[in-house]
């Protein structure tokens, strides 16, 4: 018999894939150089260090998929606000 509490590290693990993976396209579009002028960087920076928040927190709890689906989350969102400075200062 399924049980919710059997069940429920299902359901975070795949919320934690599919919005970890959400990141991939973005990324995929801001590698090539120039290709994130429409993007905020006060917005990069904001999502960048509530991931790395998360992380610390289910650090914390000691909670494995808050842990790795924003680690995989802040990792690719560094990645497109490491983009977005290296454009920045390529205009510049």
């Amino acid at each position: 018999m399924v049980t919710l509490e059997g069940i429920l590290p299902w359901i975070g693990s795949l919320a934690a894939l599919m919005t970890s993976l959400s990141y991939v396209p973005q990324v995929r579009k801001a590698l090539p150089r120039g290709s994130t002028e429409d993007l905020s960087l006060k917005t990069l920076i904001i999502l960048t260090a509530g991931l790395g928040t998360w992380i610390v927190y289910g650090a914390l709890k000691e909670d494995w998929v808050i842990l790795a689906g924003n680690g995989v989350g802040a990792a690719l969102s560094a990645i497109v606000l490491g983009c977005k400075v290296r454009d920045m200062r390529s205009t510049t």
